[in-house]
């Protein structure tokens, strides 16, 4: 890594929103939609990780929960300020401000007590956590790095809250593509999810202009290749079905589709939300899609929408990124 001036710190950025996703900037491609003021906070104590009825999102930068029966309605919002947030079984990751220009990952207990924290290069970007709890995994924007053309790349890592386990960086694991050992310095990760066994993920790997799903194995350090185009993951609660962002006519600039691969079929069902999706969406239950979706000024909303290609995407929670379900 290499030092970065002003002006460059700001190029990453702005590269970054056209590639990944930006932590600031909306997507041009995002339908415009009308001004919204979300609904004012209830309290400032009572937001707990505790499964049960509720999404966390993220608000206004602060960690807040919305009841699952009327995410529209008031919200609660605690003191904790993130970036990016995730939780599952009393277990939370946040992406949150360390200095000025730096972020640690921290990980919550169910009352967002601080357990562990790690420090991280880069500007926050994904963020997830194993079903168990057990398993949290994290990927920052980064710059300077030299074989890239852009000036920045991804990290993506993984801790294990059991034994406090690290991987700062998945560019650590044996590469298996189309059958066969595979390196180059060009290797990025990005958007972790996790099976339930705790040990085997899917992942972004970027390579020589492609990105491909893989599937990952802590224990043994490895990953594979399994398909193209394949972005930003997020298992269904049954494991059959990846939801993701996918690059229309394979380029990013273009934007992405939101999309369901069901792993046995390889198929590919796009949802009906055709505005850009530059997010890692959440599974709510076994048939709904949540992500976020910028405005033209930037300003996040949570939408959600059927996973098999019905219906109409819906405005969920105004004023708000980074959704999980808590139930």
């Amino acid at each position: 890594m290499t030092a970065l001036s002003t002006r460059a710190k700001l190029g990453v950025v702005a590269a970054s929103a056209v590639l990944l996703g930006s932590v600031a900037a909306g997507y041009a491609a995002t339908a415009a939609e009308p001004e919204r003021t979300p609904p004012p906070a209830t309290g400032d104590q009572a937001v707990t990780l505790e499964p049960g009825a509720r999404l966390l999102v993220v608000t206004d930068r602060h960690v807040a929960t919305v009841a699952t029966a009327d995410p529209a309605g008031p919200r609660t919002v605690s003191g904790l300020e993130c970036l990016r947030v995730y939780a599952a079984a009393g277990t939370g990751v946040c992406l949150k401000p360390e200095t000025a220009w730096s972020y640690q990952v921290v990980v919550l207990d169910a009352a967002l007590r601080q357990t562990r924290a790690v420090s991280v290069p880069g500007l926050p970007n994904r963020a997830r956590v194993s079903a168990s709890g057990r398993m949290v995994s994290w990927t920052t924007f980064v710059g300077g790095d030299s074989y890239t053309s852009s000036g920045f790349s991804t990290r993506t890592g993984i801790l294990d809250t059991a034994t406090g386990a690290t991987v700062s960086s998945l560019e650590e694991f044996a590469i298996i593509r189309a059958g066969r050992s595979y390196r180059s310095p060009d290797v990025n990760f990005w958007g972790v999810t996790f099976t339930a066994d705790d040990n085997r993920f899917y992942a972004t790997m970027s390579t020589g202009g492609t990105r491909y799903l893989v599937r990952g194995d802590v224990a043994a350090r490895t990953v594979e290749t399994l398909k193209e185009n394949v972005e930003c993951p997020s298992l269904s609660p049954d494991g059959t079905r990846i939801a993701f962002k996918e690059a229309i006519d394979a380029d990013p600039a273009k934007g992405w589709r939101l999309s369901v691969l069901d792993l046995a079929t390889k198929r590919v069902t796009a949802t009906a939300e055709t505005s850009s999706v530059d997010d890692q969406a959440a599974w709510l239950d076994g048939g709904t899609l949540a992500y976020t979706r910028r405005q033209d000024d930037g300003q996040p909303d949570v939408w959600s929408v059927p996973a098999d290609g019905s219906g109409t995407p819906k405005l969920t929670i105004p004023g708000a990124e980074s959704p999980a379900p808590l139930g």
